[in-house]
């Protein structure tokens, strides 16, 4: 075969046109290391938000778990359930979404990777 040519299968012999595999493989395992460590990290990340002037408070964690979720006795008027059901969702999706924005904070920040826009991470 002929040094320039390349075997079967496409792939060029050797060390792939200057490219070190062995190095490149040792990388990718190092930020795959730190990635699952930052994700770790977020996980033990907690964050609050709250409702209605504080009368409902969320705390969620990094995971996106819903860790408690407060309701002052003055939200609670039978005549007007549906104002505290509103509260609850609103303080819910604002806990959610900030423990998501400070996961991936995290997780860029551990692993460099902010601004590469990589889906999925959580």
């Amino acid at each position: 075969m002929a040094k320039n040519r390349m075997p079967r299968g496409g792939m060029p012999r050797g060390n792939m046109g200057g490219v070190n595999m062995n190095q490149l493989m040792q990388q990718a395992k190092k930020m795959q290391e730190q990635l699952a460590q930052a994700q770790d990290k977020a996980k033990e990340l907690e964050v609050s938000a709250s409702a209605g002037g504080g009368m409902v408070k969320v705390v969620a964690s990094g995971d996106m778990q819903l860790k408690s979720i407060a309701i002052d006795p003055e939200a609670l008027d039978p005549d007007d359930v549906e104002l505290l059901q509103d509260m609850i969702l609103a303080a819910v999706n604002d806990a959610l979404n900030s423990a998501s924005e400070a996961a991936n904070s995290e997780v860029a920040s551990a692993t460099g990777l902010g601004g590469m826009g990589i889906p999925g991470l959580f």
